[in-house]
């Protein structure tokens, strides 16, 4: 499918790219529960369980304005923009909410306003306080769902704005952004130290700021939104895939050396947007990536019902993340096979539970509301072609 400036609005390796970040967060979420029961000792390798799931989340927040503004027209307007996107992402959420509560009722979780009103809403990245966000009953994950919500409500705005940047300037406003990226550890330095996170001791205001805050978590979003006018004015550098993921792995690798006070979005953010550039190049050039065979495009399809429903296997099943004291009390330690056996479990089931709720709520929810029924008379432009089809993000 081709829209009227000659872009595909099918880019295969991004989608299956959307698989590749979903399981590194379901593999942090195992890995920062499961590894210090087995070697506590081994900081480095908890911190890079820590930073795999970061470098997921980043992924998901820069390709989100990347494929929107790959694929908006000007025909599209700003209330079938929000209808299909409140759409994308509410049916989902509001299932696995649902279930999280059942599962906390079911196993004497307190069940109060703090913790369920705000994150129903997806309001509760808003709110600074440890325990709406870092509330593992819950549904944590979450947490981004509130972010991608105001990144939509701003986009149409976002878009125009950046729309009126001369191509020469781009890149400019790419290396402003990303430098805004790097300054935000030094603000949030500059907070009140006040409480400290759990389980690490840093403060939790600063940290609250950097991973939560949706404002700042747009800068990564605007990056996405840069990066796709870079390439469709012809001005991408045309970095490889080769060297991008290169450059990602390291990035994540120093995010897990760096101390939390540098933060995990910095160092990896720019990297990743080179792979996701250079994924969407190879797809125009039709070249194709490993990413975008079909095996990967199906995973990556369920790639959204993953991310939400993950956190409800490792908090209720064999691994019990949603104990009070991070699972720990569960037995301050494991042998390496009780572990590995528990995180397959949990990535079998989560798998299987993604593509039921891809299959039986996100899919059919698409098809039934993210456009408005066609009425006779009516112009095929209500719904612009780009974007018709599967959406890809």
């Amino acid at each position: 499918m081709v829209d009227p400036l000659g872009r595909s609005s099918r880019l295969p390796s991004l989608t299956g790219l959307r698989f590749v970040a979903a399981s590194l967060v379901l593999l942090c979420h195992c890995g920062i529960t499961l590894l210090p029961r087995v070697a506590p000792e081994r900081e480095f390798e908890i911190a890079l369980f820590y930073a795999a799931g970061a470098v997921g989340v980043s992924f998901f927040f820069i390709l989100s304005g990347f494929v929107l503004t790959w694929v908006a027209t000007d025909s599209d307007t700003k209330l079938l923009f929000w209808r299909r996107r409140v759409v994308k992402i509410f049916p989902n959420h509001l299932v696995t909410f649902a279930a999280a509560v059942a599962l906390m009722l079911l196993t004497g979780a307190a069940v109060t306003f703090g913790n369920t009103v705000p994150v129903a809403l997806l309001a509760h990245a808003w709110i600074p306080d440890q325990g709406v966000l870092l509330n593992f009953f819950i549904n944590t994950p979450s947490w981004s769902l509130a972010c991608e919500l105001f990144f939509y409500l701003s986009f149409p705005w976002l878009l125009a704005l950046i729309r009126r940047i001369r191509p020469e300037r781009l890149w400019a406003c790419f290396a402003a952004v990303t430098a805004a990226i790097f300054a935000v550890p030094a603000v949030a330095g500059l907070l009140p130290a006040g409480e400290r996170i759990y389980g690490s001791g840093e403060p939790w205001l600063g940290g609250w700021f950097m991973t939560f805050f949706p404002p700042v978590r747009a800068l990564e979003f605007v990056l996405g939104i840069l990066l796709a006018r870079i390439v469709i004015s012809g001005r991408w550098i045309r970095v490889p895939l080769t060297v991008a993921v290169p450059l990602a792995i390291g990035g994540c690798l120093l995010s897990a050396w760096l101390p939390d006070r540098f933060g995990e979005v910095a160092v990896t953010v720019m990297p990743l947007a080179f792979v996701i550039a250079a994924a969407a190049t190879a797809d125009i050039g039709r070249h194709g990536t490993v990413f975008g065979g079909r095996t990967m495009v199906r995973l990556g399809e369920i790639s959204y019902a993953l991310y939400l429903v993950h956190w409800l296997v490792i908090a209720y099943g064999p691994i019990g993340r949603s104990d009070p004291q991070w699972g720990q009390s569960w037995g301050t330690t494991a042998t390496v096979p009780e572990a590995l056996l528990q995180a397959s479990v949990t990535i079998v089931v989560s798998l299987v539970l993604a593509w039921l709720l891809y299959t039986l709520v996100e899919r059919p929810a698409m098809r039934r509301w993210s456009r408005p029924a066609h009425r006779p008379g009516s112009s095929s432009a209500e719904v612009p072609a780009a974007v018709a089809g599967r959406p890809v993000s």
